[in-house]
């Protein structure tokens, strides 16, 4: 894989936790709602590399300790995805100076 193919596969990653995030935080808002469907993220893997997060609606009811547990999740996922990120970004500026010299 090379190094854009690593920060754009880091890049989708917090895409997709950006999206899970959101469903999260409308199923916290929602909680109360009377006939509110929760919503559930689904991570699949891209056939050209990466992550893509689909949001559908369930027959469940939200359940806000296991929404703030899904919260948690997403945060270091998206935390890690960056760390991968800025590490692809410092290689490829190491390239390019070493390219230059």
């Amino acid at each position: 894989m090379s190094i854009s193919g690593i920060t754009s596969t880091a890049l989708s990653g917090m895409r997709a936790q950006t999206t899970r995030v959101s469903a999260i935080a409308n199923n916290i808002a929602n909680s109360s709602t009377p006939g509110y469907a929760r919503l559930n993220t689904s991570l699949t893997s891209v056939e050209s590399g990466g992550v893509q997060a689909v949001v559908s609606p369930t027959a469940s009811d939200v359940d806000p300790a296991a929404e703030v547990t899904d919260l948690i999740e997403a945060d270091q996922s998206y935390k890690a995805n960056a760390v991968v990120f800025e590490t692809g970004a410092d290689m490829w500026e190491m390239l390019m100076s070493i390219k230059r010299d």
